[in-house]
């Protein structure tokens, strides 16, 4: 078990916030409504952002101040937009995290159920959603029960899937499975589900009995940055109060962490994290209400991470 510290050296500050809204608008035809809704992961490509969602089945496109939708296929029913007053939100892909690999964007779904064993893989403008129940029954093996996959990072050689560690009384917490990347990639190119080459189980701490579980994270040469999120919820569907964020880092066995919240100090549903260096960036939140614009927030990261 690796245990994170928070380190009074570190310090995260909110340094900018804006709304995720379209530039076109909502589009009824295509089911893609006027905004970000759950933006549950983020990732530089080129001079972009672009943010996954875990109820709408479009990617959101940031370029300066002009924000585009990137329509996915259609899911059951023919929605793009997944919730609880359209009685289908067990029908949604769920994603809730991504990587750009070259020229490619990888987006998981969670694993939280059948229909969550996907991953959606976006090359030359072709999206193509990926069957990956046999690659996903063995992470969940792996990580000793019920999956719920939040971040995904590149780190040399290893691919390292965050499990967020939420799923129920019996779930044994936060962990990381590794998988060879290369093997990987060669699954995605039609080879074999790779095996797990490991799993590493982490202990973040909590708020009130409410243990902090990972939300996403990104890796910068040996270190890889995480973010997390305490939510008293009863399992990896159930949405509850949220009583905290927090930022880290893994670097070897030392994990270090600040906390992290608005400027005015209210909790905040961290769910996306990207960097572009060691001291700047972006997160992204989750507002848990459809009507409600995904803001996403500038940040600085202030110490010696």
């Amino acid at each position: 078990m690796r245990c994170a510290v928070i380190d009074p050296r570190l310090e995260v500050r909110v340094v900018s916030r804006r709304p995720l809204v379209y530039a076109a608008g909502a589009n009824p035809d295509d089911d893609v409504p006027g905004h970000v809704r759950a933006a549950s992961g983020i990732v530089v490509h080129g001079d972009r952002l672009l943010v996954v969602q875990d109820d709408t089945a479009v990617i959101a496109s940031i370029a300066e101040l002009e924000v585009t939708a990137i329509p996915l296929p259609r899911g059951a029913g023919g929605r793009r937009r997944f919730e609880v007053a359209l009685g289908n939100k067990l029908d949604k892909l769920d994603l809730e995290a991504a990587l750009v690999v070259d020229d490619e964007l990888w987006a998981f779904g969670s694993g939280s159920l059948p229909i969550r064993d996907r991953i959606v893989r976006v090359r030359g403008g072709v999206i193509e959603i990926v069957d990956a129940t046999a690659l996903y029954a063995r992470v969940r093996e792996a990580a000793g029960g019920c999956l719920n996959i939040e971040g995904v990072a590149r780190t040399g050689e290893s691919l390292w899937l965050f499990h967020r560690g939420n799923t129920g009384p019996e779930d044994r917490g936060p962990a990381v499975v590794k998988l060879d990347f290369a093997a990987a990639r060669a699954w995605l190119d039609g080879g074999t589900a790779p095996d797990v080459s490991g799993v590493d189980r982490y202990d973040l701490g909590g708020i009130d009995g409410v243990r902090f579980g990972f939300t996403d994270a990104i890796a910068r040469g040996d270190r890889v940055f995480y973010v997390a999120a305490a939510e008293a919820s009863e399992d990896a569907i159930a949405d509850g109060a949220v009583l905290g964020s927090q930022l880290g880092v893994i670097d070897g066995d030392a994990i270090r962490c600040a906390p992290l919240c608005d400027h005015d100090g209210t909790p905040l549903k961290v769910e996306g994290l990207a960097l572009i260096d060691d001291h700047h960036g972006w997160i992204t939140i989750d507002p848990d209400d459809v009507d409600v614009p995904a803001p996403l927030y500038g940040i600085e990261l202030h110490g010696p991470w």
